[in-house]
Formats: structure tokens, sequence, C-alpha cells
């Protein structure tokens, strides 16, 4: 083996890894995204204590390996760049448009909205849901709601889980909502807040897989949130994940993306609304 098959990823074990990336998770990585592949797995490898990408590859192409490692392999490969009331124009129509129209409709009222954020990271958007939905159900004790919040990455859940975070990384929250949902550490030097119990009892978290058939919900939707996730997935599976989203949506049901996206080019049958907002049709 050469020097350099030791320090860097080879052509070959890089098509290995993507193309099983790919089939699996549905996340398309080009050729020039090999650097980014590389030094993501490098640190994996080095946890694992193996000397070069080869030894690692071989071993995560193992039975044993795609038991073991597979999930931690993708922990690793993912992206979990999130926010507190990321895109707040989201919530903006969620509470001004969205909501009133769901549970304003007199022909098929909602007593209960359910939300699913659809690539949760380490919870900041669906505990964003929760506290919108409960300032909104306080104003409307006739409805109720629940969130299911999902992930690939086991890693982000652990921490979406525990519900803690710095002062820093909750500074978008409203002052108002900052005082009535979160909870300050009892010693201030830490700068930790939690999120209280009444709103981390509303999220259920799930690892799950975006290519799987179905979400694990058995109810129809009302919300979903799959924001700056679709970037990542060729076009093809950009347009069977917004079918497999309408087809669990119930009518009237919304779809939230990043700003960065749109299916206005796709073959499906949602109706835009705002733009990164789209709702699928009423039963007349």
């Amino acid at each position: 083996m050469n020097a350099s098959s030791e320090k860097n990823l080879s052509d070959k074990d890089f098509l290995r890894v993507s193309q099983f990336i790919h089939k699996e998770y549905g996340i398309h990585l080009p050729p020039v995204k090999k650097t980014l592949l590389e030094g993501r797995l490098r640190k994996r490898m080095k946890q694992c204590g193996m000397g070069t990408f080869t030894a690692y590859c071989d071993y995560l192409f193992t039975e044993k390996g795609m038991k073991e490692e597979a999930v931690f392999m993708i922990d690793a490969v993912t992206t979990n760049k999130t926010d507190f009331f990321r895109e707040p124009h989201h919530f903006d129509y969620l509470t001004r448009q969205a909501l009133p129209e769901l549970t304003g409709n007199q022909a098929a009222p909602r007593k209960k909205i359910i939300a699913w954020s659809a690539a949760c990271s380490t919870g900041d958007e669906p505990y964003t849901l929760a506290m919108v939905l409960s300032e909104f159900t306080e104003s409307h004790p006739e409805t109720d709601f629940s969130i299911i919040a999902t992930d690939i990455s086991t890693k982000v859940l652990d921490i979406a889980r525990t519900a803690i975070y710095s002062e820093e990384k909750i500074a978008p929250v409203p002052y108002a909502l900052r005082k009535k949902y979160l909870l300050k550490s009892k010693d201030p030097c830490k700068k930790l807040v939690r999120i209280a119990p009444e709103v981390r009892s509303r999220v259920c978290f799930h690892r799950f897989n975006l290519m799987e058939a179905r979400p694990p919900v058995r109810e129809p939707l009302d919300i979903i949130f799959c924001r700056n996730v679709m970037i990542y997935f060729d076009l093809k599976t950009q347009e069977r994940l917004i079918r497999m989203f309408y087809d669990h949506l119930s009518p009237g049901g919304y779809l939230f993306m990043g700003h960065a996206e749109s299916i206005n080019t796709m073959n499906v049958p949602f109706c835009f609304t705002a733009p990164t907002i789209y709702r699928k049709g009423v039963l007349s």
C-alpha cells in the first residue's frame, strides 16, 4: 500500500461509500464532495482505531460493519445546521395564515394539529414549532397538538432529547417566549437553558431515514417542515420524497421547505401558497 492510500481516500473507496450513502440515505455526493467526505470519515476512522481509509471501508462493508458502524458513519457524514426560529417568516405564516385555516375550516375543523419536523437535527426546529403551537392553542383551547421529530443522526437526536442549549444558541427566541418556555440553569456560570417540560412533552423524537416508505406516525399530518434537506438529494429522490409528504398530509395540510429549495419544476400536485410554502388541496 503506498503512502497516499494511507493519507487520502482513494477514488475507489470514495465511490464505494458515496454510492452506499446515496442508495441507503438518498444523499448525493458528487466527486467534488470527495474532500468533504474524506475529512468527515477521517475523524470516524481514528475513533475506530484504523490506520487507513481502505481498512475502514473494508470494515464498513462487512456484515458486522453494516450492523454496528453504518449508523456512526452517517452521523459523521451528515450536516446538521439548525437554529431556533430559523427562517422566521415560516412561523409568522404558520400563526397568521396556516393555523387559522386548519382549525377554522367549518367542513373539517382540526381538533388536533399533528406536525412533523422531518430533519430535526438538535431539536431547534421542533421546539420552535412547539412554542409557536403552544401560543396558538393557548388562545384556541379547543385545539390540541403534537409534534413528531425525526433525523437520521443518533448524535443530534441525543442532544434534542436532553433539550439543553447554550444561552447563545437560544438568542433568536423572542424574549417573551424565553421567559415562558425556557428554564435557566441553577448555575449561572454555565449559561445553559433547558426547554420547559410542557414543551418537551409535546415532541416525540425518532431516528428515521427519509428513504423509508412512510413516516413513523399513523395519523394524517397537518404540517410538515422539511427544510434545507432536499439540497442534498438528486432530483429523482427529491420528487419521491415530495410525493411521500403529499401522500401523508391531510387535505389542506402544509409543507414548509428551505429558502434554497423549490418544487415548482416538479410534477407534484402541491399548490404554491407563498415562497417555500406549499399546500395540499382541500377536498370539495
